[in-house]
């Protein structure tokens, strides 16, 4: 919501990802700036008059992001989103799954891999991400909080909480627009960004993804074929509409004796960040009963 605010500019690539480097294995995919001078060029259309700004997940998780963005521009405002972590790793997992990031389709299986995925070892074939796939990392809340105050001052970063936005939408943005010092008046359209889906076939799935990305032979034969025949924009239209027609559905309920073991397991996690905010967050997301 943030990109349609006038006085803010975010690029048209979602999430960089420049500042987590450390994050990939091996060279970086095409769409993502390697360099400082492709990072900055990302933001070449922004007016004088605009802030700056971009959203990448992943500077939460990483070990060295907090105090990369803070030497290139120590003013930066971080903003946090933090969401229960039981549903939150039940949604990333669906998510890993949907960019085959993740190629393990049940999320059990895929937790019982951190200490193997740790060693190198079951990562998916392409094994790009693996530390995305320490899932346990993903809810390390307090510890990845105290690596951006480290560098920044209080009034430079903001954490939300997932419930809170989505109880109120409108007035949660409009706090994030008074943050960043911008005009706050303006109209704000109820958004449901990134809806969780499930994939309903693994192999289908794949398969889509190998022709987008023209991954093996086959895949980028068929790739190679429909480049020619096809323009750029009827292509990769086409390629949205067998994702969102044939590929995706409703995910599957919920495993509630998972996420009951999840919830015992980051018990102690909530609990501290709970104290770090000055908040009941064992309330407001259910632990009470958990032991």
């Amino acid at each position: 919501m943030l990109r349609r605010h006038p006085g803010i500019y975010m690029p048209s690539l979602k999430e960089p990802q420049f500042f987590a480097g450390e994050m990939h294995v091996g060279p970086r995919p095409e769409t993502l700036p390697e360099t400082l001078e492709e990072y900055l060029a990302l933001f070449d259309a922004a007016r004088a008059d605009q802030l700056l700004g971009e959203a990448s997940p992943s500077y939460l998780r990483s070990r060295n992001a907090a105090a990369l963005i803070a030497e290139i521009q120590p003013a930066a405002r971080i903003i946090a989103i933090l969401r229960e972590p039981a549903s939150f790793l039940r949604s990333v997992h669906l998510q890993f799954v949907q960019a085959v990031i993740e190629t393990e389709y049940d999320l059990r299986t895929a937790l019982s891999l951190e200490e193997d995925r740790r060693q190198g070892r079951n990562l998916p074939r392409h094994g790009s991400w693996p530390l995305a796939l320490l899932y346990s990392e993903h809810v390390r809340y307090v510890e990845q909080l105290r690596r951006y105050h480290a560098v920044f001052a209080p009034e430079q970063v903001l954490v939300l909480i997932y419930d809170d936005f989505r109880a109120d939408n409108e007035g949660t943005v409009r706090e994030v627009l008074r943050f960043l010092d911008v005009d706050d008046s303006l109209p704000v359209d109820a958004l449901d960004a990134n809806p969780t889906v499930g994939a309903r076939s693994q192999t289908l799935h794949e398969l889509v993804h190998a022709l987008a990305v023209g991954r093996g032979p086959v895949s980028r034969g068929i790739k190679g074929a429909l480049t020619t025949l096809t323009p750029q924009g009827p292509r990769r239209r086409l390629l949205r509409v067998l994702r969102r027609e044939l590929l995706y559905g409703a995910p599957p309920a919920a495993d509630e004796q998972l996420m009951s073991e999840l919830r015992t397991r980051f018990r102690a996690e909530v609990a501290a960040l709970g104290e770090y905010l000055g908040r009941d967050l064992i309330s407001l997301w259910g632990y009470g009963d958990v032991e």
